[in-house]
């Protein structure tokens, strides 16, 4: 089992940027693809991207392509999530999640068997 835990989140000006972290505790951290995830108020979660277990791969949702990267470092049991050219229509919810299976692409939430509690991203115009 894997503990996630994320930071970083906050109140940032359209244009602004910001680093989530997903610090995990647990079982072996590199066992786990990663994937980031975000839910707006009265809006199904929507997947963001996905990072494979040692980082050689990611996938990103079209919404976020080149404005957002996923990055990881195994060593400190950490994912990242670097949000650049920040909109009003990314404020929301941030969760990261982690998935045990063989295959990383992973795009659904049904599909990550850990999740952690969400960080909040505001973006104000």
């Amino acid at each position: 089992q894997v503990q996630l835990v994320e930071s970083g989140g906050g109140l940032v000006q359209a244009g602004g940027s910001l680093r989530l972290s997903c610090a995990a505790s647990g079982r072996t951290f590199s066992s786990y693809t990663m994937g980031w995830f975000r839910q707006a108020p009265g809006k199904e979660r929507e997947f963001i991207g996905v990072i494979s277990r040692f980082g050689s791969s990611t996938y990103y949702a079209d919404s976020v392509k080149g404005r957002f990267t996923i990055s990881r470092d195994n060593a400190k049991n950490t994912v990242y999530l670097q949000m650049n050219s920040l909109k009003p229509d990314d404020t929301a919810v941030y969760y990261c999640a982690a998935d045990s299976g063989i295959n990383w692409y992973r795009r659904y939430a049904d599909e990550y068997d850990y999740w952690g509690q969400g960080t909040q991203v505001t973006v104000s115009s």
